[in-house]
């Protein structure tokens, strides 16, 4: 993502929510998008992907309050409203770098990410050389180049999203082309881009005093011109590569829950660290239990005298031994009871409820012995009228 796109993109409208929004507000928004867009849901919908994509830009950065906080910094400097250089001649170009504020000293640099997330190195890395200061000096040198990020699904059961799993992904990204050393040159001898002197930037006037950064139009941004390209890469320094890893999905993860594991993307250039790969999830529904946040959920079908009478119901749970829980006399149809502990695993370890939802049994046929005892318990009860109160409510209504 270039400097203009993070500065301009506006990722509380993405979202629909407002600059104020909580934690929550903003991942019950990217949840409700998430699934509206969601490529499974559209398929062959390539507006409804691009919409996917930039909803989980968004939530990459104000879903992380480090980012969230780097973003809003950054537009109320330079964004609408912000700070706003005097008129060219007024002072002359700016001798400092962002950097120098919030990342410790000049990133400069033709990295960062391929896609939303990539900005591992704090605000400095973003905007390291968003002033023009008059182009690199002869110390330039080419700089690291951070990974690309790598998005990728799977799909669980609903027994390993409530506990956990370790899955197998197979993942193609682009790495350091091995038959060049990631160098582009066949000789493995590449020379220092002239336009950028080795930086994978160029300067954009923009008026005011000050440039903005853009990536090298002859280097794209690598820093590097091979004179003799790599049959292989054919000069990128980089070619794709396929690779098969072991990820653990944590427990009590739900459906469409994104999550980031730090390093694990493509690799980076010239000692530059790896991206991170994003892992979006699907679970497959279960046929007994549902799921609400961290507690499980299943309806238990009793019969009437069961109901009326109370009685003890044993109940099924997801991995372990049923449970036995009391049904007091005149429990009604619909009535929800709490078999604790027996839920979904939370972030800190202990595990949510489970949620048992009584459902009464009607037969269908009804003959002999019960015929005779439910014909004798409506003439025992035959002077009681259920809905007599109901007709005395609509009345007075």
């Amino acid at each position: 993502m270039s400097t203009k796109d993070f500065i301009e993109k506006d990722y509380y409208k993405v979202l629909g929510v407002p600059k104020d929004a909580t934690e929550a507000e903003i991942k019950k928004a990217y949840r409700k998008l998430a699934r509206e867009f969601h490529p499974d849901a559209n398929k062959g919908n390539a507006k409804a992907e691009d919409r996917f994509k930039e909803i989980s830009e968004a939530n990459d950065i104000l879903g992380d309050p480090k980012k969230r906080k780097e973003y809003d910094e950054a537009r109320t400097l330079f964004g609408n409203g912000g700070y706003r250089p005097g008129p060219a001649g007024s002072g002359g170009s700016f001798n400092f770098d962002l950097g120098d504020l919030f990342g410790g000293g000049p990133q400069g640099g033709a990295g960062g990410a391929g896609q939303a997330g990539g900005f591992g190195g704090g605000i400095g890395d973003v905007f390291g050389g968003l002033f023009n200061r008059g182009g690199p000096g002869p110390g330039t040198r080419t700089q690291p180049r951070r990974g690309q990020d790598i998005d990728t699904e799977v799909t669980l059961s609903f027994t390993e999203a409530v506990d956990g799993a370790t899955v197998p992904l197979r993942m193609t990204s682009q790495s350091p082309c091995k038959a060049c050393s990631g160098t582009g040159d066949k000789n493995g001898t590449p020379r220092v881009c002239p336009t950028c002197v080795g930086t994978g930037q160029v300067a954009r006037g923009s008026g005011g005093g000050f440039s903005l950064t853009d990536p090298c139009p002859d280097c794209k941004g690598r820093g590097l011109i091979a004179e003799h390209a790599c049959a292989v890469c054919g000069g990128s320094g980089r070619a794709k590569s396929s690779r098969t890893m072991q990820v653990r999905i944590p427990a009590g993860v739900s459906d469409s829950q994104r999550i980031r594991l730090r390093g694990k993307g493509a690799p980076g250039e010239r000692g530059g660290p790896a991206g991170d790969l994003y892992v979006t999830v699907h679970v497959d529904a279960h046929p007994v239990f549902g799921r609400k946040g961290d507690n499980l959920t299943v309806t238990v079908p009793v019969t009437f005298t069961e109901a009326a009478l109370g009685g003890e119901v044993r109940v099924p749970t997801l991995a372990g031994p049923p449970v036995t829980l009391k049904l007091p006399p005149g429990t009604p149809n619909g009535r929800t009871m709490r078999a604790r502990g027996k839920g979904a695993v939370r972030k800190d370890g202990s595990r949510g409820d489970l949620l048992v939802t009584v459902e009464v049994s009607v037969p269908k046929d009804v003959t002999g012995k019960a015929r005779d005892a439910l014909e004798a318990y409506r003439e025992a009860t035959a002077e009681e009228d259920p809905r007599a109160e109901l007709f005395e409510a609509a009345k007075g209504a």
